[in-house]
């Protein structure tokens, strides 16, 4: 019988399928191979001829992130130019006119605003709020997407109640694993049909690529949509998300307890409102995280005295952590989510996400713990007063 191997051994365990005599896959960098002949290998059970199809170096990280995220050989692993890439080439392989798409209203803006857009395409959209996402799905209802940690309020769905009321009504679920990563959560084998990853984020882990991977069951349109709306993955970029993964597990696992130590100081400040991360038992959704999750993941957000005037001096007084708006990297990045999804939410909208003027998010990355508290602490000093 073979051995199951853990998450970092699959990590760097994949062997480059096309050149086996290489073990670290290269980067085939063309946007053309030998067609037609009979020697050319199928990928996606395609003949390889054109890099926007298909690539050696693509189909490689597709098979590393595949056994991150299931063991089940039936599912399909595609890697996108960005994670909105592979939103959108599964919205369009899944959802017809008259489709019936149900999503939390906690989901990333752009995710939102791509569901709004649809509407003009004859997509039924439907958003409800994530605590009553599971009861709102119907008969109805084709497709369902949410994320399993909310961003930024850090909501962590049921899944499997929402899968179990997804089958209940044969809705296709699809879901965002981007803040929870495969180290702390695999969907697929929750219920889910789809998981989906910003690999720009923690499975890239080095904030020098954009990137997105979807792994799923009855997804074989995605290959042609992936074709026709132009989002392949590059190459070298491909090479650069493998390269991160080998060391996935050991920087979650790192960041996820310095996120964690943080949580718990700002928690006891006085000069902090509210601090929002599924580790703390203060977390509306602490129950289901600690259910369902083996960690509480790296990013915290937390809603400092005042308004947005403060919450943007507070992140100009910081001298260690960067102010930019991703996540997920071996850098300590803080953002302002009111002022970043302002342009693509509306403030009714942001309201109904629990995004008030004063929230910062912080993805927190590899620096010493000490090191992070105190320029926390310095920059609340000096906008402040205890």
């Amino acid at each position: 019988m073979q051995r199951k191997t853990g998450l970092s051994t699959k990590a760097n365990d994949e062997t480059n399928q096309i050149n086996p005599q290489s073990i670290t896959p290269p980067i085939y960098q063309t946007a053309i191979f030998p067609y037609p002949t009979d020697k050319a290998p199928l990928v996606h059970g395609h003949p390889l001829r054109y890099s926007r199809e298909d690539n050696p170096t693509v189909l490689a990280l597709e098979s590393v992130v595949k056994a991150l995220e299931t063991d089940d050989e039936k599912a399909d692993s595609y890697a996108f130019s960005s994670g909105m890439a592979a939103i959108s080439s599964l919205f369009f392989s899944r959802l017809k006119p008259g489709s019936t798409l149900l999503l939390s209203s906690e989901i990333y803006s752009l995710t939102l605003s791509l569901a709004n857009n649809l509407a003009n395409y004859g997509i039924k959209v439907k958003v409800t709020k994530g605590n009553q996402l599971i009861e709102s799905v119907t008969s109805e209802t084709g497709m369902v997407f949410a994320e399993v940690m909310s961003n930024p309020t850090l909501n962590v769905i049921d899944v499997p109640a929402l899968a179990e009321r997804c089958t209940r009504f044969n809705a296709f679920l699809a879901l965002d694993n981007t803040f929870a990563t495969p180290v702390n959560f695999r969907p697929l084998e929750k219920g889910a049909h789809a998981s989906i990853n910003s690999a720009t984020k923690f499975l890239a882990g080095h904030n020098d690529v954009t990137a997105g991977t979807l792994v799923g069951f009855d997804i074989n349109d995605v290959w042609n949509w992936r074709r026709m709306l132009g989002g392949a993955l590059d190459p070298h970029a491909a090479y650069l998300v493998h390269r991160g993964i080998k060391t996935l597990k050991v920087r979650v696992e790192a960041e996820q307890a310095t996120a964690l130590k943080i949580a718990k100081e700002l928690e006891g400040d006085k000069r902090v409102k509210r601090v929002l991360y599924p580790g703390l038992p203060s977390h509306p959704t602490h129950d289901v995280a600690k259910r369902i999750l083996r960690g509480y993941g790296a990013v915290l957000s937390f809603e400092i005295k005042g308004g947005e005037r403060e919450a943007l001096k507070f992140m100009d007084e910081l001298k260690i952590i960067k102010a930019a708006p991703s996540l997920g990297g071996t850098e300590s990045l803080i953002m302002h989510p009111a002022s970043a999804f302002g342009g693509s939410m509306s403030k009714e909208e942001l309201k109904i996400a629990g995004i008030s003027e004063s929230l910062v998010r912080l993805s927190v990355g590899l620096e010493d713990a000490d090191d992070l508290l105190w320029d926390i602490q310095q920059a609340l000093d000096k906008v402040i007063k205890a």
